[in-house]
């Protein structure tokens, strides 16, 4: 499954029904683009079991102060429109499985 990205218009659809995995993040921040890779390898790994998401802090700054979202990387693990925990800075693949737990 492609990594979805997210907006207000299409937040809540995506996010009501399973398990998804929501990366905020943004073009300027470093640590940002180390965490990318990290995401995308997750999303080729879970395939569908998880919907992998991120969602542009610039671009959404409604979601991110929805989320209180103060630091970017901000991961958000949700099950069923439900948050399950949030993790603040650069998470590797295992940490964001753990997550997902």
């Amino acid at each position: 499954m492609a990594v979805i990205h997210l907006t207000k218009d299409n937040f809540d659809s995506v996010t009501a029904e399973g398990l998804v995995l929501i990366d905020f993040w943004a073009t300027w921040c470093g640590p940002c683009k180390m965490q990318a890779p990290i995401v995308d390898q997750l999303d080729a790994e879970c395939g569908d079991a998880v919907k992998v998401c991120k969602v542009d802090v610039d671009a959404e700054p409604t979601l991110a102060r929805k989320f209180r979202v103060m630091s970017i990387p901000t991961l958000i693990a949700m099950q069923d429109g439900q948050v399950k925990t949030t993790r603040v800075g650069y998470t590797d693949l295992q940490g964001l499985k753990d997550m997902l737990k």
